[in-house]
């Protein structure tokens, strides 16, 4: 009988440690998450960006102004950088581009003898070196590098698809410091008003910068003579003062063409 009770138990025994569930280990493995940045732009002018402040800081920014000073007064600039549209207020006249329309109004009868649809948007494409050229329909290569004062600069031949802003035909090439990726130098050609492109290019050296909220922008650039498309002796400088730049959208009244001003067709 103890036998039999004892069998039984024993039974009983092996039956529950059968039944009893299975503690299974879970290996817990750390996975490393790396940033993964992704441009839709080449790896060379992304870097001239970045020193710069990076080209997604200044999609952020909604309105730009700066002031020069000139022979007749200081002129300011205001710009709507997602419209383009456009304020420069000088003593003796104001010129607008609300987008659209291109207008000039003259101020105590001081006749402009300027060149407005030439003269719209350049100093702002000039001041806002170099995001302008993150701009839509536009192309990038290398080119041959810059060599000024026995120090080499790699370069970047911007050029616009046709049909893109005023004049789709006008080539650029930025020249940057090999290492800090910061922009040095630009090479621009002119064709406003011509049939063809121009061989002769123009040059700029930006070697003055300020920062303004989280983006390094000009605070003087000098226009260079040249030879044989190359840079040679200084000619003159240009200064920015007054610098703004905000996330905040410009009134677009200021923008409008007052009563009086003429249309520049």
């Amino acid at each position: 009988m103890k036998k039999i009770i004892y069998v039984l138990l024993l039974a009983i025994s092996i039956t529950a440690c059968k039944n009893e569930p299975k503690q299974e280990s879970t290996v817990v493995e750390e996975v490393k998450q790396e940033q993964i940045i992704t441009s839709i732009y080449p790896e060379t002018i992304t870097k001239v960006f970045n020193a710069h402040g990076s080209i997604e800081q200044w999609n952020k920014m909604n309105a730009l102004s700066f002031t020069m000073t000139k022979p007749t007064g200081k002129e300011k600039t205001t710009k709507d950088l997602k419209t383009r549209a456009e304020l420069i207020e000088t003593p003796t006249y104001t010129q607008g581009f609300d987008g659209e329309t291109l207008w000039v109004n003259e101020k105590d009868g001081n006749a402009y003898r300027g060149k407005p649809q030439f003269y719209k948007g350049l100093m702002f494409y000039f001041y806002g070196m170099p995001f302008v050229f993150g701009d839509e329909g536009i192309d990038y290569k290398e080119t041959e590098p810059l060599v000024f004062e026995g120090k080499t600069y790699p370069g970047i031949l911007i050029s616009y698809e046709a049909g893109v802003g005023e004049s789709s035909d006008d080539q650029y090439k930025i020249f940057y410091d090999a290492e800090t990726g910061q922009m040095e130098w630009l090479a621009y050609t002119v064709t406003f008003g011509k049939s063809e492109g121009s061989p002769d290019f123009h040059f700029i050296r930006y070697n003055n910068w300020q920062t303004v909220n989280g983006l390094v922008l000009p605070k003087s650039i000098d226009w260079y003579n040249y030879e044989n498309n190359l840079p040679t002796e200084k000619r003159n400088t240009v200064e920015f003062t007054d610098v703004m730049l905000s996330e905040k959208a410009p009134d677009q009244a200021m923008f409008t063409m007052p009563e009086g001003a003429k249309v520049i067709e």
